[in-house]
């Protein structure tokens, strides 16, 4: 397949944007830019902020950490990232990554293929206007989270009962 375009220019801010939780997700190229090979976003991860342990069933995960420190756990392992650390989760390996600091962070989220844009477009917020703090999930949206997950190929794998 030959994929006809002109290249993409995203400057600094713009892309479209989702709080998914307290974090914010832009999208600097999705799918429908890039003949379905790739997205990538830049996250701002809230102190506290992370993801639940999942895994993709369809795509291919990769991080960078711009700025701050993220924990990540892939399988049984856990690391703390810092700025200019790579991580690269495969299809179907288990991972999560969280803020355990006071202060924000910033990563780069690579899915190969696209299609994980969709599914924070569907169950994050639409930023419409000027980004301010995220709001903490809601039961409510945590349950819309946990039904649509799996239309996407994601499996949420809840917490061990304590």
């Amino acid at each position: 397949m030959t994929i006809h375009q002109n290249g993409l220019f995203i400057e600094p801010g713009q892309g479209s944007s989702y709080y998914f939780g307290q974090d914010l997700y832009t999208f600097k190229a999705v799918g429908e830019e890039t003949g379905q090979a790739y997205a990538i976003c830049e996250v701002i991860v809230a102190p506290g902020g992370g993801t639940p342990t999942h895994r993709h069933n369809r795509e291919n995960e990769s991080f960078y950490v711009q700025d701050g420190e993220i924990e990540f756990q892939l399988d049984d392992r856990t690391f703390v990232a810092t700025a200019g650390t790579f991580l690269h989760s495969p299809k179907g390996q288990l991972h999560r990554f969280t803020n355990t600091t006071a202060t924000p962070a910033k990563l780069l989220i690579w899915v190969t293929p696209a299609g994980f844009e969709k599914f924070i477009a569907e169950v994050g917020k639409a930023v419409n206007g000027e980004i301010t703090l995220g709001a903490s999930l809601s039961p409510e949206d945590i349950d819309k989270i946990l039904t649509t997950a799996p239309k996407y190929g994601i499996e949420i794998v809840p917490p061990p009962s304590e």
